[in-house]
């Protein structure tokens, strides 16, 4: 009896001085991965490289990009988390799939290129593409991380480039280009758009929200500049996909080609009563306040004063702690 509890109490200590050397011993792990198509990194797959990777990690994952085209579907999951994405060149450093909803028994949030699932993810000098072409929903980037970063990327697609997913997650687009057709930027996240370049190609709808009924802020895009293609004549800021959507354009370069009325309800008239679509002091030939829809809003200097970035995508947090500036 007294054999049988010791060998019970040294298998239980055997396995405590395992775990501790799981959680407490980082060396073990690699935090920093390099992927390079021509072999001369860790790995020549970026998904090789994520499964990799530890998860619930001590500390940040760096994976380190070389310039290439990478042809692969990735998914960085929920597990994934502290994870940074480090590309050579934006328009060198590609990730390139062409999924679309239709393929097969494939749906709209199959047809992602990248889907990013893992909280506290930071991406920079990337290009994330669908290259499907216009035949339907092709996702480029499906995103429902919370507290995700992009930082000089490019987002290449046609209709629904992005998804900002996550009724709860708060993302933060800056220095980014992202264009498409129709819907290109939808989903129900709290996403803020900075100093970011917006591209439409065909005569359609920028943003589609959903956002959550009681959510104080849906998209918001900070001084972004809004550009056409040669083909369009007529282009609404966005249409609500929900009847609580949210999307808010602040000192924003609106094109010519942007339409007077400027928002859609979608075809639906009770979506007027409840989705929340606004602009301060929009710039260029597409700036029209009379013009808008009744329902739509134009800020006040003291309303618009609520959009910054601590009030938007960290309410909660200490000054000097913000996780979009790190």
């Amino acid at each position: 009896m007294k054999k049988t509890a010791l060998i019970l109490i040294l298998c239980f200590y055997s396995s405590t001085q395992y775990i501790i050397a799981q959680t407490s011993n980082p060396e073990k792990y690699k935090y920093s991965f390099v992927v390079a198509k021509d072999g001369s990194g860790d790995y020549k797959y970026i998904q090789d490289a994520i499964n990799a990777m530890r998860i619930f990690p001590l500390g940040p994952i760096t994976l380190y990009i070389k310039n290439g085209v990478y042809n692969e579907k990735i998914e960085l999951s929920a597990n994934n988390t502290d994870v940074i994405f480090i590309g050579e060149s934006v328009d060198k450093t590609i990730i390139s799939y062409n999924d679309y909803s239709g393929r097969g028994k494939m749906g709209t949030f199959d047809s992602y290129t990248a889907k990013i699932s893992g909280n506290r993810f930071k991406a920079e000098n990337i290009t994330f593409e669908n290259s499907a072409g216009r035949v339907g929903q092709a996702v480029a980037l499906y995103v429902d991380a919370d507290k995700a970063v992009f930082k000089n990327c490019k987002f290449l697609g046609n209709q629904d480039t992005i998804y900002s997913g996550g009724e709860y997650s708060r993302q933060f687009f800056v220095d980014c280009h992202i264009e498409g057709t129709t819907d290109f930027i939808f989903g129900p996240a709290t996403a803020v758009f900075q100093n970011c370049e917006i591209l439409c190609k065909s005569n359609s709808y920028i943003t589609a929200p959903n956002t959550t009924k009681g959510k104080e802020f849906g998209f918001v895009f900070l001084d972004c500049k809004i550009k056409v293609s040669d083909e369009v004549t007529k282009e609404y800021l966005g249409r609500p996909w929900r009847a609580w959507a949210k999307s808010v354009f602040i000192r924003c370069d609106l094109p010519q080609q942007i339409a007077g009325e400027g928002w859609d309800n979608w075809g639906n008239v009770d979506n007027e009563k409840t989705t929340y679509f606004a602009e301060y002091q929009s710039r260029g030939l597409g700036d029209n306040p009379q013009g808008r829809v009744k329902w739509s809003y134009q800020l006040s200097g003291t309303e618009a004063k609520k959009y910054t970035l601590k009030n938007i995508l960290s309410p909660e947090t200490l000054k000097g702690s913000e996780w979009y500036n790190k």
